[in-house]
């Protein structure tokens, strides 16, 4: 499978904390979060229009000096091949690059890392290790192992990182959460994002009302003591 481009934001302060960037979409996911709110990019990624790598290159470009890099999300970036070759043309244009990722592929982290591809790591927990394969909505028993093998990889490497879930009512709670916390204990940063309802995979979960900015607070402290930095976001 080789890559396509199927949303393009080209101009983002939101997805890089004290960057301008501009935000590329690829669809489809190994994973079936039945919370995700890009249900049409990994189930019906063909409805939406394939952007040519050239109009890309043409705006980086373009806003040589205004872009400082590229966010790569999706769907799950993780899972083409031809990543690492996709991010050497980006990388043509003078841009940084910070990969969106769920974790699941360890192998491709570990090679982009050691090309030296990669600015900036988010990468999602989503549940305790020991009950991904059920909250990510999949058949795959090894799931577990490969999330915890890609968090020692991003906390071993060399460059800038965040973890981060997506919290949601009666998924998750204060004690599920800090579980999750020890998992990767001693990270730089752990980012906590509010569960909005949007067009999710599951459309029971529009009926979900998100946390409180108080019980978002209340599990932010509840994690703190593991992590060195822990914030808060609204949305997912």
């Amino acid at each position: 499978m080789m890559i396509t481009i199927k949303g393009f934001i080209e101009t983002s302060m939101l997805d890089w904390e004290g960057k301008i960037v501009s935000t590329l979409y690829l669809p489809h996911c190994n994973l079936r979060c039945p919370y995700c709110h890009n249900s049409g990019l990994i189930l019906n990624p063909e409805q939406y229009k394939t952007i040519p790598f050239e109009t890309i290159r043409d705006y980086l470009i373009k806003q040589q000096g205004w872009i400082d890099g590229v966010c790569l999300s999706g769907g799950e970036p993780c899972m083409y091949e031809d990543l690492p070759d996709f991010i050497k043309r980006l990388r043509d244009e003078s841009v940084l690059i910070k990969l969106d990722t769920n974790g699941s592929f360890p192998e491709m982290l570990q090679r982009l890392l050691d090309m030296k591809l990669i600015d900036y790591i988010a990468m999602d927990i989503k549940s305790p290790l020991d009950t991904y394969a059920q909250m990510t909505g999949i058949n795959d028993e090894k799931i577990g192992e490969r999330i915890k093998q890609s968090i020692r990889i991003v906390m071993d490497s060399r460059v800038d990182y965040e973890f981060r879930t997506t919290v949601v009512p009666f998924l998750h709670t204060k004690e599920i959460l800090v579980t999750m916390a020890e998992s990767i204990k001693g990270a730089s940063k752990y980012a906590l994002q509010s569960f909005v309802p949007r067009d999710p995979i599951d459309h029971e979960y529009l009926k979900i009302t998100p946390f409180t900015d108080d019980q978002m607070r209340d599990m932010q402290h509840a994690v703190l003591p593991y992590v060195q930095r822990c914030v808060v976001r609204g949305g997912n």
